[in-house]
């Protein structure tokens, strides 16, 4: 009881910073395809400053999980917020001076939050009972349905404040983390003890990814997060192109957002009623089902029918995955399987990511076949994912690791 007591009350501390420093997300999410569409030599690049957001968290996710592992989840979750506020300023920097490559630069700087972010909820699964684990990991994720609702709304109030298109936008993003970081006083999570010699030191990176409960896991969490980047980061291009107004791209990515996170009020309940697997299958479905309508029309009502189903299959599928890997992983192994976990995740988000302008823009010879091709992309990867987790039902318990 006093186990789950702590826990609660680091949930709640973590469900604040994800909706006031996870505000940043849909902010930078809506306006930095837009921005950088004004500011790159070629049209084709214009997705480039966020698929270096999500190269900066890759390459991030190894060594903040190894700098919380010694100094603690609170230190690690400050130095976040501090490179998002040093990405938000590069970033209006840019945009001030006209400089792509320096918009470019605070992307990268920003993934160093979004890596911090990623471990939001491998947190709120530290201090938490067996029992209680998938809910406290479900409500940290339902405190992204404020920053669904806080950030858009920041980007419709400051994207023209200001002379410079979105100035104001990044200006505001400085603030947010830099008041966030603050949140993190209230967090309790004892750092972890130094292992005694001879005490054991679990499985090798090998043998992790080699486990099959863990390898099914890494697949359809990485699948299901890089389809909804790679859906995502050209929607507000395709809105936009498709002659709606930013405002329009601001309320189709706030409905997704919403539609990623309201549902983790019940995720935890679904996945402790029916089982893990079947929830991922149920998000692998569902995100199926958002590229077919987006497949289906243009119409303002596709986008937003689409990228609700988007947010609803990301839901399912990631903490699905989530919840699968931590209930695979040892306490010694913790800070080695949760980075090389968010490692490969957003490896393979920075590909979708980075794939996603270059379909959007260049692939097809109009916003509409360059939407298609977005939406095409997705089928060979749930494919995948689909198969991966037929593989583990398949296998008797014993074997899976």
């Amino acid at each position: 009881m006093t186990q789950d007591t702590t826990a609660k009350r680091n949930v709640l501390v973590l469900v604040a910073a994800q909706a006031v420093l996870g505000a940043q997300m849909p902010m930078i999410f809506t306006i930095a395809g837009l921005a950088g569409q004004s500011l790159a030599p070629n049209a084709c690049w214009a997705t480039l400053p966020i698929s270096l957001t999500v190269i900066g968290s890759m390459l991030t996710a190894t060594p903040i999980s190894a700098f919380m592992q010694r100094h603690g989840r609170r230190a690690g979750f400050v130095l976040g917020a501090l490179g998002g506020a040093i990405g938000a300023a590069i970033g209006a920097y840019g945009l001030l001076t006209g400089s792509f490559l320096l918009f470019c630069l605070g992307g990268l700087f920003t993934g160093i939050y979004m890596s911090a972010q990623g471990f939001y909820r491998f947190a709120a699964a530290d201090t938490a009972s067996e029992s209680f684990r998938p809910k406290a990991i479900s409500w940290v994720m339902a405190g992204g349905l404020l920053s669904a609702i806080l950030g858009p709304q920041l980007v419709k109030a400051t994207a023209e404040a200001m002379v410079v298109p979105f100035l104001a936008t990044y200006l505001s993003v400085i603030v947010l983390n830099l008041l966030g970081a603050f949140l993190f006083l209230g967090l309790s999570i004892p750092k972890p003890k130094a292992p005694a010699l001879g005490a054991p030191q679990g499985r090798s990176r090998a043998e992790l990814i080699r486990t099959p409960t863990i390898a099914v896991a890494m697949i359809c969490a990485t699948v299901s997060y890089a389809l909804m980047n790679l859906v995502m980061t050209s929607s507000p291009l395709a809105v936009v192109g498709c002659g709606f107004e930013t405002a329009d791209a601001a309320n189709v990515v706030s409905a997704h957002v919403l539609a990623m996170y309201a549902p983790s009020f019940f995720t935890g309940h679904l996945i402790a009623r029916f089982g893990v697997e079947r929830v991922i299958a149920l998000g692998l479905l569902i995100l199926a089902g958002s590229g077919a309508v987006a497949m289906a029309g243009v119409a303002l009502e596709n986008f937003y029918i689409a990228l609700i189903l988007l947010g609803l299959g990301w839901n399912f599928g990631f903490i699905g995955a989530t919840t699968l890997l931590t209930s695979a992983q040892r306490p010694e192994e913790r800070g080695r399987l949760q980075g090389l976990n968010d490692l490969i995740l957003f490896g393979g988000v920075s590909v979708a990511s980075f794939s996603s302008g270059g379909l959007m823009n260049c692939a097809g010879g109009s916003v509409e076949t360059g939407w298609q091709l977005v939406n095409m992309a997705m089928l060979p990867f749930l494919v995948l994912a689909g198969g991966a987790l037929i593989w583990l039902w398949a296998r008797p318990r014993e074997m899976r690791g």
